[in-house]
């Protein structure tokens, strides 16, 4: 077993001695500090430690790079420094002092939506799979028949039958998997409200009920609003004087946000004025009722309408005749956004474009950033062999990559070296022109990385592919020919990496 007693001493020195530190926590492979003074940390001493692979800052916490030891590190860390570790979560609310307001906005936003990723991972692979099943013309099946007449278009083209023509079994699992793909995405303003009242510490059952009375069956589904505004058939509760419409929320995000944040504040607020004894009655009728009202007749409508506009401008610019350069840009830029945290925003914009328009091509790119940034860390790997302890963090960082998980690699590897980074926002930015401009489009938010594939309309597979291909293979190239001509490598950089066998 590894004694880590002077390396624990040293990074304390180094951080700035115990005063420093607000809070210590640990994950699978990095110590988690919030500290009073991020200036005082001496980061080129403590990445000097022999335990340490690297370090770098996010959300407000400083994170030290340990590996799979960190666990013996942290418990001799607590027995020297005399601090008391907390848990992730009392951690990132610790380290709010360390965030601007923006930076605060965005790690709510990813609080909020970080537990319902599962699920909507789940359903994007099945709506992937349902478009296989019941999307796709496929020629080898023969031409769809109805009534003994051969079917064919306006212009008199064949049409072809679809998986689920031709086999029972493959229609009924179509039928089937809907089951839990309606649940998931129709039903996702349950999940959203939810998710807010868990993040707020407030009464989770009542933001499921918020949730619920957006979606209930007795509403006018969200999908049919368009017809039924054309036809003047949008039903409605008629109290003599004034009248609601009765339209559910399906599938919509922002409606359901301002929903439940506002039944959060509400409840917060009223447990502050009822006294305890009589609380579990009058809180939550007087939090969700007025919540219920307001949401059906203000919020709902606003959010709404600002969802729609959201959505239209970044629609407007996939499909516009600039959609090339808003790929381009899009694709170049969205690992900065991971580093500000920006990048959450995403989420709800992929949703919403989902709900209006059957798909999302924002995924495509994300998935594609992911895997650009891993190949830029497979080329620093190859470059750098022998590194061993530098290996130590490359490597799973790469294959976190390419699964769809980037700040490993970003904040341990890439941003360190600045020049791998870059190769990867121009293999990332390259991949995304093509893929805008070739329209690739993914049933919902889904894997990431190579895996994202899974996500992708079927019809639009080939042409990920080949974003794909740009993906890995330009980062790899760029970032070998940055360091052998040292561009954009900081002074000393390959000097001062050890390197065995690597030919330089």
């Amino acid at each position: 077993m590894a004694d880590f007693k002077k390396d624990a001493a040293d990074l304390l020195e180094h951080i700035g001695g115990p005063e420093n530190i607000s809070a210590v926590s640990h994950c699978a492979t990095r110590m988690r500090f919030v500290l009073n003074d991020p200036s005082a940390a001496d980061v080129k001493k403590i990445e000097d430690i022999p335990a340490v692979k690297g370090t770098f800052t996010q959300a407000g916490q400083f994170q030290v790079i340990v590996g799979n030891e960190v666990p013996m590190f942290y418990n001799e860390f607590t027995k020297q420094s005399g601090k008391e570790g907390v848990s992730k979560d009392q951690a990132k609310a610790a380290a709010k002092q360390n965030q601007n307001p923006v930076q605060r906005a965005m790690s709510v936003l990813a609080e909020i939506f970080s537990p319902l990723i599962p699920a909507i991972v789940v359903g994007g692979l099945i709506l992937g799979f349902r478009n296989i099943l019941e999307g796709i013309q496929m020629e080898s099946l023969g031409q769809l028949m109805q009534d003994g007449v051969a079917q064919v278009t306006a212009t008199g083209e064949p049409i072809f039958n679809r998986i689920v023509d031709v086999s029972q079994f493959w229609s009924g699992v179509n039928h089937f998997l809907w089951l839990i793909g309606e649940a998931i995405f129709h039903f996702l303003p349950v999940g959203i409200t939810w998710s807010v009242t868990k993040k707020m510490g407030t009464t989770q059952i009542l933001g499921i009920v918020l949730g619920l009375t957006l979606v209930s069956p007795q509403l006018l589904n969200a999908y049919g609003v368009a017809d039924a505004a054309a036809a003047g058939e949008i039903p409605f509760w008629d109290f003599g004087f004034f009248q609601i419409d009765m339209i559910g929320y399906q599938a919509q995000v922002l409606p359901a946000m301002l929903a439940g944040f506002t039944l959060a504040y509400l409840e917060i607020w009223l447990r502050k004025w009822i006294p305890q004894a009589i609380s579990m009655i009058f809180v939550p009728f007087f939090a969700l009722l007025p919540t219920v009202i307001i949401a059906h007749t203000v919020l709902g409508p606003i959010g709404w309408q600002i969802g729609n506009w959201i959505s239209n401008v970044v629609y407007s610019g996939i499909t516009s005749s600039f959609n090339w350069l808003f790929g381009l840009v899009f694709g170049a830029l969205y690992s900065p956004l991971v580093i500000t945290g920006l990048h959450h925003m995403s989420n709800a914009i992929d949703l919403q474009l989902q709900s209006d328009f059957g798909g999302t091509q924002l995924w495509p790119m994300i998935a594609l950033s992911n895997i650009a940034q891993g190949s830029a860390v497979l080329a620093i790997i190859w470059m750098h062999r022998g590194n061993k302890k530098e290996e130590q963090v490359s490597i799973p960082a790469m294959i976190s990559c390419y699964l769809g998980v980037t700040e490993p690699a970003m904040f341990g590897i890439n941003i360190k070296y600045i020049y791998p980074f870059v190769a990867a926002m121009v293999g990332s930015g390259l991949a995304g022109f093509v893929s805008v401009l070739t329209g690739v489009t993914a049933a919902s938010i889904g894997v990431g990385g190579i895996p994202g594939f899974l996500s992708i309309q079927f019809e639009h597979w080939p042409m990920f592919f080949v974003a794909m291909g740009i993906a890995i293979v330009v980062p790899f190239l760029l970032t070998v020919l940055f360091e052998k001509k040292g561009i954009l490598v900081p002074k000393g950089e390959i000097d001062d990496t050890p390197v065995i066998e690597s030919g330089r």
